[in-house]
């Protein structure tokens, strides 16, 4: 099998993939978020990192990605990275969280240069308690969905945004327009 030929096949393999989405609202505009403490792992080592330390000091934009090492992971990620400044200069802290190892995180930053905290929610807790974690996504148990949530210097949540399309990047203009 040629490459383009190869290339059409897994197209069409991943246009007749069969999603089994669980049915979930992501927590709302004006709830309190749920606090957490999860790992992340860079070259000092693991480090235990929690949200309400943030409050009090500025506002704080969760995003919620499926896996590393996917195409459409990396394209988000990467994106946020080349436009952190923008983050930055609207006084937010980012966190990328993914049900992957913070082993994995740490290669996956590496690899592609993120400049900015991941967090490891191998255990599920808190895509659970956002409500924002697929219960099926081909054939993988408890996957993230694909969210983005900013949440104010007080703890609670300003903008809430989920999609049951892991391929739907969350829209970038409507979480910098929520920080202003």
């Amino acid at each position: 099998m040629d490459q383009i030929s190869s290339i059409v096949f897994g197209l069409s393999v991943l246009a007749n993939l069969k999603f089994n989405y669980q049915s979930t609202m992501a927590l709302e505009v004006g709830t309190k978020a749920p606090d957490f403490t999860l790992k992340s792992k860079n070259a000092d080592g693991l480090a235990d990192i929690t949200l309400s330390d943030n409050f009090g000091n500025g506002k704080t934009v969760l995003l919620f990605f499926p896996l590393a090492f996917t195409s459409v992971c990396s394209d988000e990620l990467c994106s946020v990275r080349d436009s952190l400044q923008d983050y930055n200069d609207l006084g937010a802290t980012i966190y990328a969280i993914s049900v992957d190892s913070p082993f994995t995180q740490e290669v996956f930053a590496q690899q592609n240069n993120l400049n900015f905290t991941l967090l490891s929610d191998f255990n599920k807790e808190v895509s659970s308690a956002y409500d924002v974690l697929f219960e099926d996504l081909i054939g993988l148990k408890g996957v993230s969905k694909r969210s983005a949530f900013v949440i104010d210097q007080d703890g609670v949540i300003q903008f809430s945004s989920s999609s049951d399309d892991p391929a739907v990047i969350p829209d970038f203009d409507a979480i910098k327009a929520a920080l202003k």
